[in-house]
């Protein structure tokens, strides 16, 4: 009999959240899958997402002798990380200060804000699919005032930051916590 070690595992793709319920439903396994709660502006308006942290991945704790097999052939699992032939264990302080930076829960709730020099796209009106570049935050982060090139001239125009695209990604905002 082995020990109880941490091992990554990589599924099918936006299907981390049911392969480790999957691997929950095993005897002597452990699954942890931190995924962020985020919105984002779309042509539609600000709508929520929710996606895993590590996209295609989640981590198991398990006997290796007694529950790889179980692991491997689990709903949306495709593989148990190995190197080599070797199945890598994750050490339990890497899982625990994941854990912290997580506020301990499993979904996190992060927040893209956007600041002066982020480039942007509208999303809606008239001018929906202009790029333009973020001059001045007007009334907090609420309206925004972009610098826009139009007709080959560079325009001044405010407008609600609920109505921009941003090219930053979520998880940048959990980084720099």
């Amino acid at each position: 009999m082995s020990e109880l070690a941490w091992y990554c595992v990589h599924t099918k793709p936006k299907c981390e959240h049911i392969a480790a319920a999957a691997l929950r439903q095993f005897e002597g396994v452990e699954a942890y899958c931190p995924r962020i709660r985020f919105q984002r502006s779309t042509p539609r308006g600000k709508v929520w997402f929710i996606e895993a942290l590590f996209p295609t991945y989640l981590f198991a704790r398990f006997d290796l002798d007694e529950n790889i097999r179980a692991v491997k052939h689990a709903q949306n699992v495709i593989r148990v990380l190995e190197f080599g032939g070797t199945y890598i264990k994750i050490p339990d302080r890497h899982i625990e200060e994941l854990r912290r930076e997580m506020d301990g829960k499993d979904i996190r709730e992060v927040k893209t804000t956007l600041k002066v020099g982020d480039k942007v796209e509208l999303s809606e009106g008239p001018m929906r699919g202009f790029t333009g570049i973020i001059d001045r935050m007007i009334n907090g982060e609420d309206r925004v005032r972009i610098l826009l090139e139009f007709l080959g001239r560079d325009i001044m125009f405010e407008i609600d930051a609920a109505k921009l695209l941003t090219e930053k990604q979520p998880r940048d905002a959990l980084a720099k916590k």
